[in-house]
């Protein structure tokens, strides 16, 4: 399917660097070293990007494409990124963007690349900024989601405290499992949950064909592990499931798209930082800091400089402590 206009589409076939290893070279220590390609960050300036490059549309496979636009948050500038798959059948989405007016951008960009209606949208992440706009997608679109993610949404929605004027809070019409499997214009798409992460109902969407994983708020690329609502430990074995599958193209929830192997080894590192804040954070417990005083003291070496890090740093702490607290356990989904 040739989409009907391409706004700022390119392929994502990047030449392999150097530093990357031979083509094909899949190990870990070829992804590592392609970790070093590019700015260790999320900020797309720093890559060399302005905001008349955004959004950006890259495609990764047949009919499938990263939609990666600018997101403020923490005081900084990231990249929030969906997922686009275009069938004969129609158009599956992947998480919107933070509000209407940018998930209104998204569903008209769709409509320029194609006459299919967007017909199914996953709910990956349930957080605010990729499901906040979730009411500029069409009405009759079938929304998707974990049901920790339904059951947060739904419990939103009812919110008795939701600011005034406020955009609704759109709940998921569909429940799916750990593995969920649809036919789309004869087309598989996999709905994964590989284990709790960083939301507790994280969902992946794994493409067969081109071999694509989109990991949403599973994978941050150069952003320090955002733990606010995470099960710390439980996401390092997550990640691990992840690389352990047959892919070609990692996508990261936020973080700016690069080649293949860059992607890969985005995703290698921030497996080994998440694993580092629970290791660092249990030993700080075990000597009998608090929170606070384990988070002055503690030092990650080169994830301190990733985006986000001031923000982010004391909340993950404080959540690997509710783990090792049993507090998580004995309160079900609640979140810290």
């Amino acid at each position: 399917m040739v989409p009907r206009t391409s706004p700022r589409v390119s392929w994502l076939a990047i030449p392999f660097l150097a530093s990357c290893g031979a083509p094909g070279d899949t190990s870990q220590d070829a992804a590592t070293d392609a970790a070093a390609a590019g700015p260790e960050t999320s900020d797309p300036y720093e890559h060399g990007f302005t905001d008349a490059d955004y959004p950006r549309v890259i495609e990764v496979a047949e009919d499938v494409y990263a939609y990666e636009q600018i997101h403020p948050t923490g005081g900084e500038i990231i990249t929030t990124v969906s997922l686009i798959v275009i069938t004969s059948e129609g158009v599956l989405v992947a998480d919107g963007q933070e509000n209407p007016e940018e998930t209104q951008r998204l569903v008209d960009t769709i409509a320029g690349m194609t006459d299919r209606p967007i017909t199914h949208v996953v709910v990956a992440s349930d957080h605010g900024d990729h499901t906040g706009g979730n009411s500029a997608f069409p009405a009759g679109a079938r929304f998707l989601a974990h049901p920790t993610s339904a059951a947060i949404l739904e419990e939103s929605a009812v919110n008795p405290n939701r600011p005034e004027g406020a955009p609704p809070v759109i709940v998921p019409t569909e429940i799916v499992g750990e593995n969920t499997v649809l036919e789309l214009g004869g087309r598989e798409i996999h709905l994964l949950h590989l284990g709790r992460a960083h939301t507790g109902g994280d969902l992946v969407v794994y493409v067969p064909e081109g071999k694509v994983l989109f990991m949403s708020e599973t994978y941050l690329k150069h952003i320090f592990p955002a733990m606010r609502s995470a099960y710390p430990s439980e996401w390092v074995a997550m990640l691990d499931r992840a690389l352990e599958m047959d892919v070609d193209i990692y996508i990261p929830g936020h973080g700016v798209m690069e080649a293949p192997e860059v992607l890969e080894a985005g995703l290698v590192s921030f497996r080994e930082a998440v694993q580092r804040v629970v290791e660092e954070a249990t030993r700080f417990h075990g000597d009998g800091l608090s929170a606070e005083e384990a988070a002055e003291a503690a030092a990650f070496g080169a994830i301190e400089e990733w985006s986000l890090r001031d923000s982010q740093k004391p909340r993950a702490i404080q959540r690997v402590y509710l783990e090792l607290s049993g507090y998580m356990e004995r309160n079900g989904e609640l979140r810290g």
